[in-house]
Order: structure tokens, then C-alpha cells, then sequence
């Protein structure tokens, strides 16, 4: 009887683990966004409070490299950014440079502060296409050095996902 017992028990545990789903983004979030007004001044406040001496900053690219599109139409919208990258999760500024972008009609509408969670994914359009099964809707997507993103706009969630890939480069 007991054999038998630790037999359920075993085929139960194999049965619900087969049946386990994959989290969405393995189940990490890696990167919370904010936008700002003032790139310098958003940095230089969370550089002296999150204990950091140097600002990392970067410009996002032109259209040309970075193949930006927002709301299905090509842009040649731009944002200065800064990354914290901290243990477990990576702050970013974005200050919009440009008015066709889902930054800037974000500051415009809801002021300085969150814009979206991220998530590193493997395949992007997959991803994308099961967000908008669940009501997502893609706001923008582009191209970096090192990989791409895509903004989906979870409203019913009352958030946006950007969804990461790597292309190793």
C-alpha cells in the first residue's frame, strides 16, 4: 500500500509539472522604464540616490539603423536614455526626442514617471501575437545595436510590455 501510495504521489508530481506553463519571459521581469522631461537632471537625481558615480547614457539611433516604427508607420523619433543596471533589474530613463513615439505621447498624457516593464523573449513576432490574442495592441517596435523591441500596449492590464531579443551582436 505504501509503495503504491509514493507510486500516485510520483506520477502526480511528473503529471502537473508536464502540465506547468512556460512563464511569459521565463518569469523576469528585466527592466522597469520611466520617462522624463530632463534626461540630465532625472539622472543626476537617481544617480546620487541609487549610489552611482558615472551616468551611462546613450541616443537612440535614427531611422536608417534603428527601422523605428509607431503605430505602424516608419518614425524618425528618438530618445536620450540612462540605464542603472542593478542586480536584479535595470531602471531606464528615456527622455523623447521627437513627437511621433509612444515616449512622448506617454509623457504627454500621463506626465513623467512609469512607461513599461520589459521582458527578454525569444521570438518576437510570436510573442508580439499572443499578446494582441490577449488584448495587447503594438504600439512601437525598432531595432538597436545588439537586438530589437516592441512596445505592446496591455491596457486592460493598465500597462505597456516591451518585449527584448538579442541578435548576439
Amino acid at each position: 500500500m505504501k509503495t503504491l501510495f509514493i507510486l500516485f504521489i510520483a506520477i502526480m508530481m511528473l503529471t502537473a509539472s508536464a502540465q506547468a506553463q512556460e512563464k511569459f519571459g521565463k518569469g523576469n521581469v528585466t527592466q522597469i522604464g520611466l520617462v522624463v522631461k530632463d534626461i540630465e537632471k532625472a539622472s543626476e537625481k537617481w544617480a546620487a540616490i541609487l549610489g552611482f558615480s558615472e551616468i551611462p547614457q546613450l541616443i537612440t539611433d535614427g531611422f536608417e539603423k534603428a527601422n523605428t516604427h509607431f503605430k505602424g508607420k516608419p518614425t524618425d523619433a528618438r530618445a536620450k536614455l540612462a540605464f542603472f543596471r542593478l542586480e536584479n533589474i535595470t531602471i531606464e530613463l528615456i527622455e523623447p526626442v521627437g513627437k511621433k513615439s509612444t515616449w512622448y505621447e506617454h509623457l504627454k498624457k500621463h506626465g513623467e514617471g512609469f512607461h513599461h516593464i520589459a521582458f527578454n523573449v525569444e521570438g518576437m513576432e510570436e510573442k508580439i501575437v499572443y499578446l494582441e490574442n490577449r488584448g495587447g495592441k503594438l504600439l512601437q517596435k525598432g531595432d538597436f545595436t545588439g537586438g530589437s523591441y516592441s512596445y505592446v500596449d496591455m491596457s486592460e492590464l493598465g500597462i505597456i510590455f516591451e518585449l527584448l531579443t538579442s541578435t548576439g551582436n
